[in-house]
């Protein structure tokens, strides 16, 4: 697929891996829409890597259903990344309607927009590892494992995920294809980590932040397993998803799983050590002894589907995710060009053999 002059949709594009996914598209050639609201933390990735001179950035709510159909027809994307969201499990207890109401709905909104205008060709939501029903079991969790969540975040990821497959199989159903023209799936990443994330009550925020300023990182789990991986992971994951889908189409329009091989999915405190001593500098960390709120001990993401399917395995370990994670944050703080020491490690990434189960 040639994205060079492909009208490219990206919500959230002000985030994290929304911003890394804009980067990533622009250095293609695509030409990008962005729908967010303002950055939240200051700093932050949109303004470090200039983000916003790559894209046509547009400040909206998706819970406002009016404005974001006249952008959408405005622009008549060609594909869609959707990544708009409340992503915190933390805030998510403090602002349930609000995470509901952003995940939920405003997903919702977008996919009558573009149901309304029929642009796309391709849409890929993006949702987490946490929309399943979390039985805290040691194997990876499949597509076609229950979805649940306890907490409101988890359990509005999981609506979601119900509101895509609902769209998808009413109105741009694989099977009715050469009618609508839309290929529409799902993608689930697992723990994000990357250079650029000041996400308020994030691992990697949280250890940049106190490490920093020469103070402990307070851990609220130290013991909790995640399935940890590299921004580029996910990102170059659903670049090579939205390419199935233009050239194959409705084959690939289901859910994915994208995580790390099994291996490495492991405790925060190991997360933390590695962390740390890339750092340097005496980088430490506590645990904190009060009283949480409930999160998932263990979880892991079974990836057969991708790796068999799509032909996608992970490139990186986390040794190499959490080494340039901590080179980006020193080259940032050493004030270096960001949107070009960005562009350098995607372009490395790219060129790095797809690893092997081990």
């Amino acid at each position: 697929m040639n994205w060079s002059g492909k009208r490219v949709l990206i919500t959230g594009h002000t985030g994290f891996k929304g911003g890394w996914l804009s980067v990533d598209l622009a250095s293609r050639g695509a030409e990008i829409v962005g729908v967010a609201l303002e950055p939240e933390t200051k700093p932050n990735f949109f303004t470090a890597a200039d983000v916003k001179s790559l894209a046509d950035s547009r400040i909206l709510d998706i819970r406002n259903f009016d404005a974001l159909l006249q952008i959408v027809k405005e622009t008549r994307p060609e594909v869609v990344f959707h990544l708009a969201a409340q992503p915190l499990v933390r805030r998510s207890y403090a602002q349930p309607l609000d995470t509901f109401g952003v995940n939920v709905m405003g997903t919702a909104n977008l996919l009558e927009a573009l149901r309304q205008i029929g642009s796309a060709a391709v849409i890929v939501v993006i949702t987490t590892d946490k929309c399943y029903e979390n039985r805290e079991w040691y194997w990876g969790y499949r597509e076609n494992d229950p979805l649940g969540g306890r907490d409101p975040y988890s359990a509005s990821k999981a609506c979601t995920e119900l509101v895509a497959a609902a769209f998808r199989s009413s109105y741009f159903a694989p099977a009715d294809f050469e009618k609508h023209g839309t290929a529409l799936a799902t993608v689930r990443a697992g723990n994000v980590i990357g250079g650029g994330d000041w996400s308020v009550d994030r691992l990697i925020p949280d250890m940049v932040h106190a490490f920093s300023n020469g103070r402990p990182v307070i851990l609220r789990n130290p013991r909790a397993v995640r399935p940890w991986q590299h921004v580029l992971e996910p990102v170059e994951a659903y670049v090579l998803l939205a390419e199935r889908l233009w050239n194959e189409q409705a084959k690939f329009a289901s859910s994915w799983n994208f995580g790390p091989e099994l291996s490495d999915a492991i405790p925060v405190s190991e997360v933390v050590a590695t962390f740390a001593e890339l750092w340097g500098n005496g980088a430490r960390w506590e645990i904190d002894p009060t009283p949480q709120v409930h999160e998932a001990g263990l979880l892991r993401l079974d990836c057969s589907k991708a790796a068999t399917e799509l032909g996608w395995l992970p490139r990186l370990r986390i040794q190499d995710g959490l080494r340039m994670t901590v080179e980006w944050f020193k080259e940032f703080r050493a004030n270096g060009n960001m949107r070009k020491y960005t562009e350098d490690e995607i372009s490395s990434y790219l060129k790095l053999p797809i690893s092997r189960p081990r």
